[in-house]
């Protein structure tokens, strides 16, 4: 069964993981990608899925999140979309208002190459991602 694809909510009704998908500053066949990718995960679903080194699951202080990962130009630059993984059984998934499991685009974020995000970047990842999962039904965008 293939999982849906669904972006967080912002409680302002912004929507960060397809706002950068939408996002012209973003290379064109980098989101053409990414979207592919979070397509391709969907359809695995993503318990199946071999990443291939563009869908990741992290780890230490972003374990429980996953990465769909594109490098583009210019320069080599890095793009990340933060993604968390809803598989809730049938009682969770009224609680939570979705249909069925979901993968959750939180946002998304670029990076010049060989650098790192800070904490602060990562940290904001997260409570991103705590506000998501706080909130019943859960604010979503497909």
């Amino acid at each position: 069964m293939a999982w849906d694809v669904l972006y967080y909510r912002a409680p302002g009704g912004a929507t960060p993981g397809l706002d950068v998908l939408l996002d012209t500053g973003w290379p064109t066949n980098v989101r053409a990608t990414m979207l592919a990718v979070l397509t391709a995960v969907a359809d695995a679903p993503p318990p199946r899925f071999s990443g291939g080194g563009m869908w990741e699951a992290m780890h230490g202080d972003m374990s429980g999140f996953y990465e769909v990962r594109k490098q583009g130009s210019p320069n080599r630059t890095q793009y990340r979309l933060f993604c968390v993984l809803e598989n809730p059984d049938a009682a969770g998934l009224k609680k939570r208002g979705l249909s069925g499991p979901a993968i959750v685009v939180i946002t998304g974020m670029s990076k010049p190459w060989m650098t790192t995000f800070t904490a602060t970047e990562y940290a904001t990842v997260r409570a991103m991602a705590d506000e998501y999962r706080a909130t019943f039904p859960r604010r979503i965008a497909v």
